[in-house]
């Protein structure tokens, strides 16, 4: 039986890199009957895209996101950093999805702002050759971790992450967290919303900010390459899943073949040049 959910946030899953945890995010989706599926940003990794690593599991992911549009469910398409490219369009709309670069929702006269967060990176902003050579460089590094949990897990072993290890202990990117986590809330403060809601950082957040001109939660909805979490609304209440504590209770049925039927080539081919 799947779970009724009214909205669902998930950003960062990275499709296309080696990090990209496509199958556990498969069964995810296929364990949730949501009203509305927000993408905030970096779902696709065009930055790293190469023909020669796009796994079925990856194109599975996409293929599964049309198929919920195709049954009702409406798909909210936020662009990031990693798909920028698709900003160059704006704001569209093509049946039951909508590709954008921000939203606002009113969630039960709470007023809702979500967009990716990347505005806030000046590594993003003034030198994107470095952001890139980062994203490379991340990549890696989790292609390291995963051979060096796989040998863990051998040996009876907890998982470890290399990346938030390096994360905690250097001073700046911690530093940079809060400091984002704080621009976005005050910002939102400014302009009088309930709720902001952002990506990019891959740190997974519920807190309230609290200022003389008043206050608003703070949410990030995570990644999909460690964390692998997502920000669920329902019955007026918000909830951060996560998939590593919740995936003994999913089922185990996997995730109905979608009915579209587009090959790879055509898939990448319009997500690259920006057609679909």
């Amino acid at each position: 039986m799947k779970r009724n959910v009214e909205l669902v946030v998930i950003s960062d899953v990275h499709l296309g890199t080696y990090g990209c945890r496509a199958e556990e995010l498969l069964r995810y989706l296929g364990s949730i009957n949501p009203k509305m599926l927000v993408l905030n940003g970096d779902i696709i990794d065009i930055w790293q895209f190469r023909k020669s690593y796009f796994p079925e599991s990856h194109l599975r992911v996409l293929k599964y996101i049309l198929d919920l549009a195709y049954q009702g469910c409406e798909v909210i398409y936020i662009t990031g950093n990693h798909d920028e490219m698709l900003r160059k369009f704006g704001k569209m709309e093509f049946g039951q999805i909508t590709l954008t670069n921000r939203l606002l929702l009113n969630l039960n006269g709470k007023q809702t702002w979500i967009f990716h967060g990347d505005v806030f990176d000046a590594s993003v902003q003034h030198a994107k050759w470095l952001a890139k050579l980062g994203g490379w460089g991340y990549d890696r590094l989790i292609q390291l971790n995963n051979v060096v949990n796989w040998m863990l897990q051998k040996i009876g072993r907890e998982k470890y992450s290399l990346s938030k290890r390096i994360k905690n202990s250097v001073k700046k990117a911690v530093k940079f967290v809060g400091d984002f986590e704080e621009t976005a809330s005050h910002l939102a403060i400014e302009n009088g919303y309930d709720y902001v809601i952002c990506g990019h950082i891959h740190q997974p957040q519920m807190r309230r900010f609290e200022t003389k001109k008043g206050s608003c939660m703070y949410m990030n909805s995570g990644d999909w390459i460690e964390n692998l979490s997502a920000l669920e609304y329902h019955d007026r209440a918000w909830t951060m899943f996560y998939y590593e504590k919740e995936k003994s209770k999913l089922q185990h049925s996997g995730v109905e073949e979608a009915r579209f039927r587009i090959s790879l080539e055509e898939l990448l081919r319009s997500i690259v040049n920006g057609t679909i």
